[in-house]
């Protein structure tokens, strides 16, 4: 017999996790009651994924539950935010309890591993939908904002960029990359996406202003630079990219992914001058590090560079309306997938 609406939140939700004392009452009521800390804003931020849109139908569920939590913190990492609470809407096509064990596993491994306590949602039947809503906690006026940046200050990304599209790429077209000595590493990268949620507090009162990348590198950027009133120049050859990248990508895909692939969920951040060798120092201890790839400048727009040369991305970041990409293009619609042409000058 299927579990029942009830059965399956007692089962595999309700009863899992981090157990905060910031929650005053999570799963069993009509709504959650829980307790801000005096001193802090509450950043909340939500995220939806669709099966089919930005995970394959067949994707192993445990990746799944863990994904749908890490681009939300990713978001938390964005704003300089420590995350303390999620809630989980879910809709399922049907109570499947191997699928459903998995997801629950997935989700609160990484839970559990960021402090992160599941306080209330939601399910109901019907395509295969997840959206999870994040709350955390960050010192009054300390948050990070897109809006910020000024001309001088300088670009930086963490980690390394390309890897997921590259990986999604792979997924869709050539099986026989799937075997690659390297093809474990990028899915990972896909799949398992990881939180800079550190970094993120660490460059509180140092960044002048930060994004989570996504929808891709330009795109992203394009986000801060519009909401700065400013514009900037990308050093392409200094944006970071992995072993496996390099081994991998053709040479179409070298910098186009990087720039414009999208779901690294890695952080872009810009920091004035004479803050710049305090954040390098403070960013080297943490994994994934940070990158120098250009400056923000007076005149509008966003500019590339390959070693001083006009370099011009063949597409843009991801958007799920864009009336210029069919579904033939994106493949299955993933989000790695570009979309839209990003403005350049």
């Amino acid at each position: 017999m299927p579990l029942s609406e009830f059965d399956l939140i007692n089962r595999y939700f309700a009863h899992h996790g981090v157990t905060r004392p910031d929650v005053v009452l999570g799963i069993s009521d009509d709504g959650a009651v829980l307790r801000v800390p005096s001193g802090s804003d509450l950043v909340v931020a939500m995220d939806t994924m669709v099966s089919g849109v930005h995970f394959f139908p067949d994707a192993d569920p445990a990746a799944v539950g863990y994904k749908v939590l890490a681009v939300n913190l990713s978001d938390m990492a964005a704003m300089g935010a420590e995350p303390a609470w999620a809630t989980l809407a879910l809709t399922l096509p049907q109570s499947d309890e191997a699928w459903l064990a998995a997801f629950s596993a997935g989700l609160f491994a990484l839970a559990g591993r960021c402090g992160v306590q599941l306080v209330g949602g939601d399910t109901c039947r019907g395509p295969l939908t997840l959206t999870v809503q994040m709350h955390g906690f960050v010192p009054e006026g300390m948050a990070l904002r897109r809006a910020g940046t000024r001309p001088g200050d300088v670009i930086y990304v963490t980690g390394t960029l390309g890897d997921a599209a590259l990986a999604l790429r792979m997924r869709s077209g050539n099986t026989e990359e799937l075997a690659h000595t390297h093809a474990a590493f990028l899915a990972e990268r896909l799949e398992r996406p990881t939180p800079r949620i550190q970094t993120g507090i660490a460059l509180r009162g140092i960044a002048s202003a930060a994004i989570d990348i996504s929808d891709g590198l330009t795109a992203d950027l394009g986000h801060i630079l519009k909401a700065s009133g400013v514009g900037a120049t990308l050093e392409v050859e200094h944006i970071p990219v992995s072993t496996a990248f390099t081994a991998m990508a053709k040479h179409r895909e070298r910098w186009n992914l990087p720039l414009s692939g999208g779901d690294d969920y890695e952080l872009c951040f810009t920091v004035p001058p004479e803050k710049q060798a305090e954040a390098e120092q403070l960013l080297a201890r943490f994994p994934g590090g940070c990158t120098r790839i250009g400056v923000i400048e007076s005149p509008h727009g966003l500019r590339c560079l390959l070693n001083g040369e006009v370099f011009e991305p063949t597409v843009g970041g991801y958007q799920h309306f864009s009336p210029t990409v069919s579904q033939s293009d994106q493949g299955m619609q993933c989000k790695a997938k570009s979309g839209e042409k990003a403005e350049h000058t």
